[in-house]
């Protein structure tokens, strides 16, 4: 049995400590915030997307050029075992339309405090209000979190002590982000908020559906998240949308060809094309035509991510080349980062989570193996 630091009370850092209390070693947890896992409840206010009900060797497609350097630790806990594993909390689980999977309750709050009993009956103490020191000897698990919602715990605070240490650490950049659009305040007037559902958006030769939503600043919704890296890494490019993808142009041409009559120009389209309010007044705000080759390639110019304090998540963190397989830092011996402290993206949909589970029972596992051999 020995005494293990976990830097980090959100969902990397409960992970690795219940790895290493399971394994009979004394875990503290420390944490500079009041109580943990706060970006974790935020992130479940509106449904916990836990992981991904699609065929593993598609899931890791998902995380782009960080696919090698995650998938031994995902394969070594898939979605699968996250699951199980909630389930084995009480937490049962359902696969939502999309594929994604979710909390029958839809919320963080009921699983964070299942796990916090379990943590608790492990022996597991949870120091709150106790900030990352700096390296020392004590075997820790870093879950120290990314840049995003700062307020919330992830500030990053840590880069200098790592800096000190000549540990390489990319810049953190907004991730999941909206994209600023200068709309008029009429359009925003009305239609802030409002979800355009069921498009396909196509940038640079990508392709990808989902919905959109407007905001003030812009654009976001899970099909902006999906090219979220390639808007902000490659700028430049119109964004295409298709607003009716399930119809081909010569249909679409053919049911706007009906005689319009004394319907206003929105009753027909609505009508005959089947787009929402929404649609057909992004249509008039980017001054399209709205006939069937406009409807299917609506191009909207977009600017910068809006920020990195309000991104869903952030890309950057400590390169990949500064830890082993197992995430240990090789400039820090008995010392693992994981979580997205490390340097990787994904978009939502379950894949976040996912890997943060998934590092934290790579890293975990091994230094209890270490532990254990002494």
């Amino acid at each position: 049995m020995a005494d293990v630091k976990v830097i980090g009370a959100g969902p990397s850092g409960l992970m690795a400590a219940e790895v290493l209390a399971s394994a009979g070693h004394r875990v503290s947890i420390h944490d500079r915030m009041a109580s943990p896992a706060r970006k974790f409840l935020l992130a479940g206010r509106g449904g916990l997307n836990l992981t991904h009900s699609e065929p593993l060797e598609t899931f890791l497609t998902r995380y782009g050029d960080a696919q090698s350097f995650l998938e031994p630790a995902i394969r070594a806990f898939p979605p699968a075992a996250l699951i199980a594993w909630a389930n084995g909390l009480g937490i049962e689980t359902f696969v939502g339309s999309s594929g994604r999977i979710f909390p029958t309750q839809m919320k963080a709050s009921p699983l964070l405090r299942a796990w916090l009993r379990r943590l608790d009956a492990l022996g597991v103490r949870l120091l709150t209000r106790s900030p990352w020191r700096g390296f020392d000897s004590t075997p820790t698990i870093l879950a120290l979190g990314g840049a995003s919602w700062p307020h919330l715990g992830s500030d990053a605070a840590w880069l200098p002590g790592f800096a000190a240490k000549g540990i390489m650490v990319h810049p953190f950049r907004p991730s999941n982000s909206r994209f600023l659009v200068n709309w008029s305040p009429h359009f925003t007037g009305r239609f802030a908020g409002v979800p355009i559902k069921n498009v396909a958006l196509t940038y640079r030769g990508r392709r990808v559906r989902g919905e959109l939503m407007i905001s003030r600043e812009g654009i976001e919704g899970g099909a902006i998240y999906a090219l979220s890296r390639h808007l902000r890494d490659e700028p430049g490019a119109p964004l295409v949308i298709d607003l009716r993808p399930d119809l081909t142009e010569e249909t679409l041409a053919t049911k706007l060809a009906r005689p319009r009559g004394k319907d206003s120009l929105s009753t027909y389209l609505r009508k005959s094309a089947g787009l929402s309010p929404a649609a057909i007044a992004l249509l008039r705000e980017t001054g399209t035509a709205p006939d069937a080759h406009a409807i299917k390639a609506l191009a909207l110019s977009l600017g910068p991510p809006a920020g990195l304090a309000r991104a869903i998540s952030s890309a950057g963190g400590v390169a990949r080349d500064e830890v082993d397989e197992h995430f240990q830092l090789k400039k820090a011996p008995g010392t693992y980062c994981v979580g997205e402290m490390l340097d990787w993206e994904a978009p939502t949909g379950g894949y976040l989570l996912q890997a943060c589970f998934s590092t934290a029972v790579m890293a975990a596992r091994h230094l209890a193996s270490m532990l254990e051999k002494g």
